[in-house]
């Protein structure tokens, strides 16, 4: 995910001119069907059971996702084609945002599930 939104890249440039921006103290991964630097992802499912999910990431660099990430929905989303993470669960402010390799098409129930070490943020 290499991506940075408009609200990140101004959150880094503060922090590059040592005006110490207030740092998420989470993020979420959520899914879409678009994205840009503006908006982050865009197309969130609604009224299908599904929920941004709460994401860990470790590296020194190369940040990886520690666990595995499971979204989870109970009637149809479509075609899934973009992932973003976020600074909050419902709302809050876009931080990244990528297409998927391939896009996922779910015509019914069903589930997306990303690994660990499945997603990760770009590093040195």
């Amino acid at each position: 995910m290499t991506s940075l939104t408009n609200y990140a890249k101004n959150m880094l440039s503060r922090a590059a001119a040592g005006r110490r921006p207030a740092l998420p103290a989470a993020v979420f991964i959520a899914l879409g069907t678009g994205g840009s630097d503006v908006s982050g992802i865009s197309g969130e499912p609604t009224g299908t059971g599904y929920a941004r999910q709460a994401v860990t990431f470790f590296g020194t660099g190369l940040q990886y996702n520690v666990s595995q990430v499971r979204f989870t929905f109970t009637s149809t989303p479509g075609t899934i084609t973009h992932i973003g993470v976020f600074d909050a669960v419902t709302a809050g402010n876009p931080l990244l945002w990528a297409p998927l390799p391939t896009p996922v098409i779910l015509d019914g129930p069903g589930i997306i599930n990303i690994p660990v070490n499945g997603m990760n943020v770009f590093g040195d």
